[in-house]
């Protein structure tokens, strides 16, 4: 009867992850059957390298718009990195059981705010507040940049915090007894003993922000063209496919699935350099 339990247990886990893989494979044969031919019709060197957007005169280039998915989560990960890993030390080797019980709630609720509540939010408050600050109309690459940093503290937040959990305690009294103080133990053997799982953290974080759409669109400007300063308003390849989808035919369609190709690619390359870290952090 054991065995045949166990059999069983087996047979659902293995469904389960086939599930998850058939899905992953679904969604690649959909996107590259359906965004490829568009990619050739248009050319894909034109299409990747292209300066203009100009769906009525058929000319698709999707340069800007994959500089500013670039721009935007490089500028989150400037904001959103530190802030996050401190808070994470501070919660996991810091903060007082008071402290914790108003903090995690808070960091919780965070992770749990719909995208258009955030962006929402920066509308309202941080688009006048650069506007006031900086001139223009607010809806920047600034502006966006500092809206995702705020909506990728809660991922790296929870990741790193479990991280630092994870690392034997021993660890930590083993640099007490060799003399290192509170902080030295901290930041020169707890975290580096940690550093897969804040990586973890931190590539989550950039899925978070490359793949964000409806709070980018609300505060980015969404002009189609390279931003020449952190003032001037941007397009993510996001925000491009949300914009237009609703009524874009034939190669228009095309060229939009085939943006959702090039976002797809990008968020292949972060998991493979997230394995490669994560590979080499374990030798």
């Amino acid at each position: 009867m054991r065995t045949f339990k166990e059999w069983m247990a087996k047979i659902v886990f293995l469904c389960a992850a086939c599930v998850s893989i058939l899905a992953v494979a679904l969604i690649c044969v959909f996107l590259f059957a359906n965004g490829m031919p568009g990619m050739i019709k248009i050319g894909v060197w034109n299409f990747l390298s292209g300066t203009r957007w100009k769906p009525g005169n058929n000319i698709y280039g999707i340069l800007p718009m994959i500089l500013g998915s670039v721009y935007v989560t490089a500028g989150a990960l400037v904001i959103g990195v530190p802030a996050g890993l401190l808070t994470a030390i501070f919660l996991s080797k810091f903060a007082s059981p008071r402290s914790i019980r108003l903090l995690r709630p808070a960091v919780n609720l965070l992770a749990g705010i719909p995208s258009v509540v955030y962006g929402f939010f920066g509308l309202v408050v941080i688009v006048p507040m650069i506007r006031q600050l900086f001139g223009g109309s607010g809806s920047s690459l600034l502006t966006a940049c500092i809206l995702l940093g705020m909506m990728i503290l809660p991922t790296i937040i929870t990741v790193s915090e479990s991280a630092l959990n994870a690392v034997p305690q021993s660890y930590y009294e083993g640099a007490l007894a060799l003399g290192a103080t509170h902080e030295r133990a901290v930041f020169r053997v707890m975290l580096p003993a940690a550093r897969s799982g804040v990586m973890a953290g931190i590539i989550l974080g950039i899925g978070r922000a490359i793949g964000e759409a409806m709070a980018v669109m609300m505060v980015a400007g969404n002009r189609a063209v390279i931003p020449s300063s952190l003032v001037k308003g941007v397009r993510t390849l996001t925000s491009n496919i949300v914009m237009e989808m609703g009524y874009a035919a034939d190669l228009h369609r095309e060229a939009l699935i085939a943006t959702a190709v090039v976002l797809f690619v990008f968020i292949l390359i972060i998991n493979l350099l997230f394995s490669i870290i994560k590979r080499k952090a374990k030798l």
